[in-house]
């Protein structure tokens, strides 16, 4: 816990704390939130500030516009962090503002990473919240409907922070480089294009990309007028990556995954492997390529080889819980599989012939012997009536009609013959071949 002190000019702090906004004008991103005429640039511009919880990834400004609150306020500020504070500290904090508040002034905590508090240390706070003993402010990276109590909850709103644009941060990294706080005192040379790759690989994180753009001013050549200048090779070495390979959200990008994919559909692993390799050494985000992957596994295979599917999901779920570079290996399977698998493509045909009779025949009404009765009115409307149940029969198979009569006798799924989908196309004829049997029954 800590009084707060206003924005030290430390010049051995990191770029990143230097650089912190002091007012919104030089605040990055957000305009949702605090634009001209937003509801949160308003109640910071009027300081009328109720208790509030910003939410959203890291690198985005949850404390930065706590502390720009803090230094707008005409209330006493405060701010402390989850992770290491306990209950004797929030105590402690409590009294201070209910002296505070008999004497006639606000005080406003701010509690970095608020999820990271047990229900305990969240109620310790609800008392004094609801008396008006204090102003909340909360920032946290998880879901506070969650992680947050729903009685300390109910009564802060929440604010939703976006990951920042390439072009926020490339902004951002531009003003470091001419500011004073940053290195405006120094001649740097830096190309375009290598701000603009720091501020893709910060993946919408500023402090990443300020932390990069350090790292790769401190590490570049210096000549004997003292000029900085950043090489590609310099950048390769600070960034950890030979090269960054493409624009993940230009051409490029949807050039290779789709190289991917057309790979795996052609039966290529060495080809799929490759353009995953680009991806992943590029700074693409797994999870991207593990849901394209899950994706392929019923576009492309389908019911020819049913445990791709299978393959597919548990490989997004092992990105998801160790992240790159261990799920390299994971994903490399799953590419690898997709490549050798029986490939059909009748599930996506069979749903794009339904997609289109649905979007034009909207108002179908349900066939009476196929909808719930769960009234006595609904039984009297003859909802169910003539309902057979498959399992009665021997054959666990019926004559009754589901689609709509307009739509009678509409064939949607046509199984191909490629792997264990020939089963499902023998499995298909006989319940036809069953149904022509007894459609006079």
């Amino acid at each position: 816990m800590e009084q707060y002190s206003l924005f030290d000019d430390n010049k051995n702090q990191p770029l990143a704390s230097r650089l912190r906004p002091r007012n919104l004008d030089e605040f990055v991103g957000q305009t949702h939130l605090i634009g001209e005429g937003k509801i949160l640039r308003r109640l910071i511009d009027g300081d009328n500030i109720t208790s509030l919880i910003f939410w959203g990834p890291p690198g985005v400004g949850k404390t930065t516009l706590a502390k720009i609150i803090a230094n707008k306020t005409h209330s006493a500020f405060i701010e402390f962090s989850a992770v290491t504070s306990g209950i004797k500290d929030i105590k402690t904090v409590m009294q201070q503002a209910e002296d505070n508040r008999k004497l006639g002034e606000k005080t406003i905590v701010f509690v970095d990473e608020i999820h990271r508090f047990n229900k305990a240390q969240q109620d310790a706070f609800l008392p004094f919240v609801e008396k008006g003993s204090i102003i909340l402010i909360g920032a946290t990276t998880e879901n506070p409907s969650f992680e947050v109590n729903n009685a300390l909850l109910s009564r802060c709103k929440v604010f939703v922070l976006q990951s920042l644009r390439t072009e926020d941060l490339t902004a951002l990294l531009k003003r470091a480089i001419k500011d004073e706080r940053g290195f405006g005192n120094n001649k740097v040379n830096i190309p375009e294009e290598m701000i603009t790759m720091i501020a893709e690989f910060a993946n919408g994180d500023a402090r990443s990309a300020l932390s990069t753009l350090e790292m790769v001013i401190l590490n570049a050549d210096v000549d004997k007028s003292g000029t900085i200048t950043v090489t590609k090779e310099t950048m390769e070495q600070c960034i950890t990556k030979k090269s960054l390979l493409y624009d993940k959200n230009g051409e490029e990008h949807y050039n290779i995954i789709s190289a991917l994919h057309k790979s795996m559909r052609n039966s290529d692993p060495d080809a799929a492997v490759y353009w995953l390799a680009r991806m992943l050494e590029a700074g693409e985000d797994p999870l991207y390529v593990a849901r394209r992957v899950v994706r392929f596994a019923s576009e492309d295979v389908g019911l020819a080889d049913p445990r791709a599917l299978e393959i597919a999901v548990a490989a997004y779920q092992a990105c998801h819980f160790i992240g790159m570079p261990e799920c390299s290996v994971h994903l490399t399977q799953a590419v690898i599989y997709m490549a050798l698998a029986p490939k059909s493509n009748s599930i996506e045909v069979a749903y794009l012939k339904a997609r289109q009779d649905a979007i034009a025949q909207l108002a179908e009404p349900v066939p009476l012997q196929i909808r719930n009765a769960p009234t006595k009115l609904m039984k009297e409307l003859n909802y169910g009536k003539g309902y057979q149940y498959a399992h009665d029969s021997e054959d666990k198979l019926t004559n009754m009609q589901c689609l709509p009569d307009s739509l009678l006798g509409r064939e949607y799924y046509t199984p191909t013959e490629q792997g264990v989908e020939v089963k499902c196309k023998a499995r298909l004829e006989q319940i036809k071949a069953w149904k022509e049997q007894h459609k006079n029954d």
